[in-house]
C-alpha cells in the first residue's frame, strides 16, 4: 500500500527537525559564550580578594589561588568604618525600596484605574520628569534639604528618593492589564478603593512589584552622587563613600580593594537571585500591556 503524505495549502513543508535542533543548539552555545566572557570580570575580583598582593597581576593569570586568603575579609573591616556604612547603606536601601514601592503603587492605581479629569494629561507630565537631567535641579534640592533641617542625615536620600516617576510608569503599565471588571465587582460588592488595592491590585502584580523592587534597591545601594553631596561626617557615610575612601587610604593593596568590592556586591546579589523569577516575568509583561 503506497503511503500519502499530506502537504500543506501552501505548498511548503515544515522544516526538518533536526535543522530547528541544530540552530537551538548553536544560539544556545553563543549565550552561554556571550553570559561567560561577561562574567570574566567578576571571576577575576573574586579570585584576586582572596590572593596576597604580589599574587593579582601575576602573569599568566592563576584564576584559582595556591592559598585561598580568606584573612583578607576580616582585615579589611579594620581598615575603615565599613560595618557603619553597610549600616546606613542598608537602612537607606530598604526604606527607599518599601517606601517607593508603596507611593508608585498608590498613583499607578489612580492613574490606570480611577477615572478623574486630567488623568492623563498629569500622568504624562509627571512621566516627562524622567527625561530631566538631575543637574537641572540639584541646586534647589540641596537648599531645600538645607532648609528643612535634613542635610547631614541620612533621611535626606530617603526623602529624595521615595517618589520615582519611572516606578509609577512600571508600576501602570501592569496595572491596565488587569481586566478593570473586577475593580468594578469589588466596587458593588462594597469595597473600597484601598481594599481594591491591597485585596486585588497587589496580589496580581508580583512580577512588576518583583521588578521595582530590584531596580529600586540596587539603584540606592549603589547611588554615589547623593550621599557624596548630602552626607558629610563619617558617621552617616554609605558604602559607595566608603569604598571610594578605602580606594584612597589602601591604593596599593588590591587584594583587598577587591575584598571591599565583593562584599559591597553581595547584597545586591542576593536580592536580584531571590527575585529574578519575578523580575523577568516583569520585564517580559509589563512592557506588553496597556
Amino acid at each position: 500500500m503506497t503511503q500519502i503524505t499530506a502537504t500543506p495549502a501552501n505548498g511548503v513543508r515544515p522544516s526538518h527537525p533536526a535543522l530547528a535542533i541544530v540552530g537551538k543548539t548553536l544560539l544556545y552555545i553563543v549565550l552561554v559564550a556571550i553570559a561567560l566572557v561577561t562574567l570574566i570580570p567578576f571571576v577575576w575580583m573574586i579570585s584576586a580578594s582572596l590572593k596576597l598582593d604580589r599574587e593579582v597581576f601575576s602573569y599568566p593569570i592563576r584564576w584559582v589561588p595556591e592559598v585561598f586568603h580568606w584573612e583578607n575579609y576580616s582585615l579589611i573591616w579594620s581598615k575603615v568604618p565599613l560595618l557603619t556604612y553597610f549600616k546606613n547603606t542598608a537602612f537607606i536601601a530598604i526604606v527607599v525600596t518599601f517606601i517607593q514601592t508603596l507611593t508608585s503603587s498608590f498613583a499607578a492605581y489612580a492613574f490606570a484605574k480611577l477615572r478623574f479629569r486630567g488623568r492623563n494629561v498629569l500622568f504624562i507630565c509627571y512621566v516627562a520628569t524622567i527625561a530631566v537631567p538631575w543637574q537641572t535641579y540639584m541646586l534647589p534640592q540641596f537648599i531645600l534639604m538645607r532648609s528643612m533641617g535634613l542635610y547631614d542625615t541620612l533621611w535626606a536620600i530617603v526623602v529624595l528618593q521615595s517618589f520615582s516617576a519611572f516606578g509609577v510608569f512600571l508600576m501602570r503599565q501592569f496595572y491596565q492589564g488587569i481586566p478593570t471588571e473586577l475593580c468594578e465587582a469589588a466596587r458593588i460588592d462594597g469595597l473600597s478603593e484601598y481594599g481594591i488595592w491591597a485585596r486585588i491590585m497587589l496580589p496580581l502584580s508580583k512580577a512588576a512589584i518583583a521588578t521595582l523592587v530590584i531596580f529600586t534597591f540596587v539603584g540606592t545601594w549603589n547611588d554615589y552622587m547623593g550621599p557624596m553631596i548630602y552626607l558629610t561626617r563619617d558617621v552617616n557615610k554609605t558604602v559607595q563613600v566608603g569604598l571610594r575612601r578605602f580606594i584612597q587610604e589602601n591604593s596599593s593593596d588590591y587584594h583587598l580593594i577587591m575584598a571591599v568590592s565583593v562584599c559591597s556586591l553581595l547584597p545586591v546579589s542576593i536580592v536580584f537571585l531571590s527575585l529574578q523569577k519575578y523580575f523577568i516575568q516583569g520585564i517580559a509583561t509589563t512592557g506588553l500591556k496597556g
